[in-house]
């Protein structure tokens, strides 16, 4: 199936593995303009590499929360 995203844009969280990064692969070979996030900052590298190699367009941003629970 051929899918034409050129001129979009997207938003891609967990791009550093799994369906993430396949995604992210993915809606940058399909025309997308890809944001990709993800916590490890090398994955993000190589996989931002990829995309640029492959002619696509691509800003990688590492992302890292500190998970909390609050208790009354």
């Amino acid at each position: 199936m051929d899918i034409n995203l050129n001129g979009k844009a997207a938003l891609i969280t967990g791009a550093t593995s799994g369906i993430g990064r396949a995604t992210a692969l993915l809606c940058a070979e399909a025309g997308a303009r890809v944001a990709a996030v993800g916590r490890d900052v090398g994955a993000l590298a190589e996989l931002s590499a990829e995309i640029k190699a492959g002619g696509g367009e691509v800003r990688s941003e590492e992302h890292t929360s500190e998970l909390q629970s609050h208790h009354d």
